[in-house]
């Protein structure tokens, strides 16, 4: 199981997702925890199985434990804070944004890896599950970081090319029952 395994996976109507997926994990510029927290938090956040399969061992592989953990920390507290978050900026009825969220989310200030890399995550999975809200908030967390623009897209090139060839497997899968 691996990202060849993965690529090899992709129809051929969808062969430049297959590119992609090369590109912007084997060819990417991000350092090695980066890139493989951004992997499996999207991988994850992707909902597909079949992705997961693939590339969670190559993620464990390349990342320490603890980065490991913290990617899965960031899909797992994104899934709720992109629901909630969304649901808050999309009433028409502002005030419930001046209600007290009550919702635990410590992971986020104290994550076991580099708050950059953690924030990093964060936004790739909120730009799969499209809270607006989510990534902006990350966003700017990452620039005050001294995050260049460059790396904040290379998050979610991975995070749109994890879920589209997510979306194409379970498809096929489908179609082929």
């Amino acid at each position: 199981m691996s990202l060849d395994s993965l690529k090899s996976r992709v129809p051929d109507y969808a062969k430049d997702l297959k590119l992609n997926l090369g590109s912007v994990i084997g060819n990417s510029d991000l350092p090695q925890q980066q890139l493989w927290g951004t992997v499996l938090a999207t991988a994850i956040a992707s909902r597909s199985p079949i992705v997961l399969r693939e590339l969670e061992p190559e993620a464990k592989a390349n990342l320490k434990p603890e980065a490991y953990t913290a990617a899965k920390a960031a899909a797992a507290v994104m899934a709720m804070n992109n629901v909630f978050y969304r649901t808050r900026h999309l009433l028409s009825d502002h005030e419930y944004g001046s209600l007290r969220a009550g919702l635990r989310m410590n992971v986020i200030g104290n994550p076991g890896v580099e708050k950059a890399d953690f924030e990093l995550w964060s936004f790739a999975v909120s730009a799969i599950n499209g809270c607006g809200m989510c990534l902006d908030s990350h966003e700017q967390v990452l620039r005050k970081a001294g995050v260049d623009r460059e790396v904040v897209q290379e998050a979610f090139k991975i995070a749109s090319v994890i879920q589209a060839v997510g979306v194409t497997l379970e498809a096929e899968a489908v179609l082929a029952e």
